[in-house]
């Protein structure tokens, strides 16, 4: 079991930011907390078993006994420790690593609209005015502020060496806070089925330095590609494995009327959105 474990080199055991390392010390603990139970339950199992062989003149037989103070504190204190310890854990756990959190941090949040499709996942830049599909780059060590929503049925985002999965739910807006304190690539996925592509909803999270970022930033807003209403239905329509694709301008109302109304009232939002 160690030597899986040892292998797990891009799960929630190896993380990469303060949320999914927080993340792994409550998991740990709550670990050891149980094991704190079950270790002497299986031990105390084994030596029962052992001393009151049927060989083993020396076991007493009290067909007569039936309580000892002594035993029942012992039997109700210990798994009443365990609740509360782990309850602890996970009340203060909760608050302090509730997804709508900022992040405490010296750099600029960059913010990111997410809008989760049938099957593949749009990540919209607001402030710099660009979207990529499949594909999401961030700063190292700058927060990243997450607005998620659904444009079909409900999914589930997920980084898992960043921390914090959060559902995406048409109709309906959540926020999620990460970071990544490393360079490099790590996966994203969906984990909540939904649907016939539902393995190939998978997306990479690319770590890069501020330069390079700034670099990707450029290098998209320099193509000559729109996000608009039509663009957008025809990415919205069922497609899977699809490859990373980026949109060097988007309409800035797009993630609200998708959140809003979701895909069959987004030309009506951006039509009355435009009257008013």
């Amino acid at each position: 079991m160690a030597a899986g474990l040892a292998a797990c080199q891009e799960g929630v055991l190896s993380p990469q930011g303060p949320i999914g390392k927080a993340e792994r010390i409550i998991l740990i603990d709550a670990t050891v907390i149980m094991l704190a139970v079950v270790i002497p339950v299986i031990l105390l199992t084994v030596a029962f078993a052992w001393w009151f062989r049927a060989g083993n003149d020396r076991a007493r037989y009290l067909p007569d006994w039936e309580y000892s103070g002594r035993i029942e504190m012992i039997v109700w204190s210990i798994p009443a420790l365990v609740i509360i310890f782990l309850g602890g854990i996970a009340w203060i756990g909760s608050h302090q690593l509730s997804p709508s959190e900022p992040i405490i941090s010296a750099q600029k949040p960059v913010d990111v609209e997410v809008v989760s499709l049938d099957w593949k996942w749009l990540f919209i830049y607001p402030s710099e005015g660009v979207a990529s599909v499949n594909r999401l780059v961030v700063p190292v060590g700058a927060p990243v502020h997450f607005k998620l929503t659904s444009a079909t049925v409900m999914n589930s985002f997920f980084v898992p060496q960043l921390g914090s999965q959060i559902y995406t739910m048409p109709n309906m807006t959540t926020q999620l806070n990460l970071q990544a304190d490393t360079p490099g690539v790590y996966k994203g996925l969906s984990a909540q089925f939904s649907g016939d592509g539902f393995s190939d909803m998978h997306f990479e999270l690319a770590a890069v330095t501020d330069d390079q970022y700034q670099d990707w930033i450029r290098t998209t807003q320099a193509k000559n590609n729109s996000l608009d209403a039509g663009t957008f239905s025809t990415l919205a329509r069922p497609s899977s494995a699809n490859r990373p694709e980026t949109f060097s301008s988007v309409d800035p109302r797009l993630f609200e009327a998708v959140s809003m109304g979701g895909l069959s009232d987004f030309s009506t939002q951006l039509e009355h959105s435009d009257a008013r």
